[in-house]
């Protein structure tokens, strides 16, 4: 008898803590808080760097032309507004970036689906996707216009043979991550094939997944600035890597390192505004993200 009323304690213990768990409150972080943690170290960082930049140009460490002061710079930069073209070469470059990474998405997770779920796919293109995700973007260039021609067709193919390798081995490192109890799972509920596929597999790899689909855009918006810097012609729009390209030939360093910051300035700005909070909702979904 006391031998079950031991047991029956254990499991009211038992229930208790696992109300406990679902009682965990997740709270709004005030906005105050927000601004302190997220905002306020990457200015603090940015206004350093800009203070050692200039502490370096007043030190006189290099010639003019090779360090220009930050002033410079932000004169470039006001001549390309005034002038209405700064919204225009980044707009060119980001429209591109985006469209070639949707379309190394479109191809690459169907085909990381394949390699990761058919093991004499795997064992042909998997080594070769992991050749190529190692292989330079800026090589394919060459050939890419010797195919193509210098038009937008050369861009995307650069994108897609720089990006498409990461999207897939992202998203075969995320299924092979899935614990074999949830496909067992799913297949006593009758998740196979396709519906399995969906309801199951890329559910539990969205991690993996949302890794390589960083990694991707990552790939992506370094092609892109290979193939613009190689395949400079008037026919294909001015984008970021064409002026950085028109910076080295008219020894313009401000406009240099004003087309360096703004290459930088988008590849961050992406990843705040869509991967970033794609990650928090994937983390919080699955209970590893309290605070939102």
């Amino acid at each position: 008898m006391a031998s079950t009323d031991t047991k029956s304690d254990d499991l009211a213990g038992l229930e208790a803590g696992l109300d406990a768990l679902d009682a965990v409150q997740v709270r709004r972080t005030p906005v105050r808080e927000v601004l302190v943690r997220k905002v306020l170290p990457p200015v603090v960082a940015v206004v350093l760097v800009v203070l050692v930049w200039q502490l370096l140009v007043w030190a006189e460490v290099t010639d003019d032309y090779k360090l220009p002061p930050p002033s410079a710079v932000w004169d470039s930069l006001k001549d390309m507004w005034l002038q209405g073209t700064l919204l225009e070469v980044v707009w060119t470059s980001v429209s591109r970036g985006l469209l070639g990474f949707l379309m190394a998405v479109a191809i690459g997770t169907p085909l990381g689906l394949l390699v990761a779920r058919v093991k004499v796919v795997r064992a042909g293109i998997g080594p070769i996707l992991s050749g190529l995700q190692s292989l330079p973007s800026v090589a394919w260039v060459a050939p890419a216009i010797i195919w193509l021609g210098l038009n937008d067709k050369t861009m995307y193919a650069v994108i897609l043979l720089g990006a498409v390798p990461s999207v897939a081995n992202g998203l075969v490192s995320g299924v092979d991550q899935v614990p074999p109890l949830f496909l067992r799972a799913g297949r006593t509920l009758g998740a196979t094939g396709l519906r399995g596929t969906w309801h199951i597999v890329l559910p539990a790899s969205l991690p993996g997944y949302l890794a390589g689909l960083k990694q991707g855009w990552a790939f992506s918006w370094r092609s892109l600035m290979a193939a613009e810097i190689i395949a400079s012609s008037p026919d294909l729009g001015l984008g970021l890597g064409q002026l950085l390209e028109n910076g080295r030939n008219n020894f313009d360093m401000p406009g240099i390192f004003l087309a360096i910051l703004l290459i930088l300035f988008v590849g961050i700005a992406i990843d705040l505004l869509i991967f970033s909070p794609l990650e928090r909702r994937v983390l919080r979904g699955r209970g590893l993200l309290v605070k939102s």
